[in-house]
C-alpha cells in the first residue's frame, strides 16, 4: 500500500471516528446544558413568585385594600423583562388580574397540568425540557407560541395566586445558540485533533520508516559481511584439504604438532592432529573430538594445548572451545554482533564473542 493512500485512509478514519463519538457526544452535552439553563431559571422564577406571594400577603395583611394591592403589583411589573420569564396572578376564577402586557389582564389563563406536575418529580429537568419542547412545536404548529406556567404560590388568606411564566420562544432561543456553540466548539477542536492527528501520523510513520530503511540498511550489511564470513571459510577449507592431499613433507607451522596424546579410559591413544574437529574443557577436563565422534580426554590444558596447534588450522573461540577450520559447517549471526559456529556432523554450538569477531575475521582470511 503506498504511503498517500495509507495518509488517506487514516485521515478517513479518523474523521469518522471522531465524527461518531462527536455526535454522540455533543447531544449529551447540548441537554446537560439546556437541562441547567432551565433549572437556574426555574430556580430564580420559583423564589421570586414565592417573594411576590409574600408581599401580597404582607400587604393584605396591612390593611391595604385588595384592589389596591392588585393595582401596585401591576404597577410593579408591568412593561418589565419578559423574554425569558416574568410573574403574573390570576385569581381562583382563572382570570388574569396582574401580567407585564396589561392587555392581557382579564383573559383565561393557559397552563398545563403535566407540565407543572413534572416539576413535582426528581430529577423533573429532563421530563419538563422534554414537555417544553413538545409544547413549543404544538404552539407553533397552532401559530399560538406564547409562555406557559412552571409554577404557582398561592397567596394565603386571598383568591390570588403567583404564577412564574415561561417563554417558549426564548427557551427555543437559548438552546439553539447552545447548540450553536457546542458545534462550533466541537468542529474546532475536531478540525485540530483531525489535523494534528494526521500530521502526527505522519511525522511517526516517517520515523519508523527511516528506523526501518536504516534497519534494513545495517541488517544488509551484516548479511553481507556474514556471507563474504562463509565464502572465505569455504575457501579457507579448500586449501586445507589441497594443502593435505598434496602431503608436503614440511609442517604447516614450525610449531605445529601432528599428533596429540590422549586418552581413553586408562589407555594412551595418539591422534592425529588432521583428525581433530574440536576440543573444549569442562569441569577442569580436557575433551578431543574427532571427526568421527570419537572423544578421548587429555592431562594438557586448553591454553596449553592451543599453543602448540597449528594456527593456521585452529581458532581459540572462546575460554571453552578450539575449533578446527576444517569442522566448520556454517558461520550465521549471533544477538548483538556476535557470531555462532555450527559444527559439522555434531550437536554443538560454539559461540564468538564480540571482541572475537573481528579476530576470527582476520584468521579466515590468512
Amino acid at each position: 500500500m503506498r504511503k498517500d493512500r495509507l495518509y488517506f485512509l487514516t485521515f478517513i478514519s479518523i474523521s469518522v471516528i471522531f465524527l461518531i463519538i462527536a455526535s454522540l457526544g455533543v447531544k449529551y452535552f447540548i441537554k446537560v446544558s439546556a437541562n441547567q439553563l432551565i433549572e437556574l431559571q426555574l430556580e430564580s422564577s420559583k423564589r421570586e413568585a414565592n417573594e411576590i406571594a409574600k408581599l401580597i400577603n404582607y400587604q393584605l395583611v396591612g390593611g391595604i385594600n385588595r384592589q389596591k394591592v392588585i393595582e401596585n403589583v401591576q404597577n410593579t411589573i408591568e412593561n418589565t423583562h419578559n423574554e425569558a420569564s416574568f410573574i403574573g396572578v390570576f385569581d381562583w376564577s382563572g382570570k388574569e388580574v396582574c401580567n407585564p402586557d396589561i392587555t392581557k389582564v382579564g383573559q383565561k389563563v393557559n397552563s398545563n397540568q403535566s407540565l407543572l406536575n413534572s416539576l413535582k418529580e426528581e430529577n423533573s429537568s429532563d421530563k419538563f425540557y422534554e414537555l417544553l419542547m413538545n409544547l413549543k412545536k404544538e404552539k407553533e404548529n397552532n401559530n399560538t407560541v406564547e409562555s406557559e406556567i412552571v409554577y404557582i404560590s398561592p397567596v394565603e388568606g386571598s383568591d390570588l395566586i403567583v404564577a412564574a411564566h415561561v417563554n417558549l420562544n426564548e427557551i427555543s432561543t437559548q438552546t439553539k445558540k447552545l447548540k450553536t456553540s457546542f458545534y462550533t466548539i466541537f468542529a474546532l477542536m475536531g478540525g485540530l485533533i483531525i489535523l494534528s492527528s494526521f500530521f502526527a501520523v505522519r511525522i511517526l510513520g516517517s520515523y519508523y520508516e527511516k528506523q526501518l530503511e536504516l534497519k534494513n540498511t545495517t541488517l544488509e550489511s551484516e548479511l553481507i559481511s556474514l556471507s563474504k564470513l562463509n565464502t572465505d571459510l569455504v575457501a579457507y577449507q579448500q586449501k586445507v584439504v589441497e594443502n593435505t592431499d598434496n602431503e608436503q613433507s614440511e609442517p604447516t607451522s614450525d610449531s605445529g604438532k601432528k599428533r596429540i596424546l590422549t586418552y581413553i579410559r586408562n589407555e594412551l591413544i595418539p591422534i592425529a592432529i588432521d583428525e581433530v574437529a574440536y576440543i573444549y574443557t569442562e569441569n577442569t577436563i580436557t575433551y578431543v573430538i574427532c571427526f568421527d565422534g570419537k572423544k578421548s580426554t587429555s592431562n594438557i590444558s586448553l591454553d596449553d594445548m592451543f599453543t602448540s596447534l597449528d594456527a593456521s588450522l585452529f581458532f581459540r573461540a572462546n575460554r571453552q572451545f578450539i575449533i578446527s577450520i576444517s569442522a566448520i559447517e556454517k558461520i550465521i549471526k549471533y544477538g548483538n554482533s556476535q557470531l555462532k559456529i555450527l559444527v559439522q556432523d555434531a550437536d554443538v554450538e560454539i559461540i564468538i564473542s564480540k571482541n572475537k569477531a573481528a579476530e576470527f575475521r582476520q584468521w579466515l582470511n590468512i
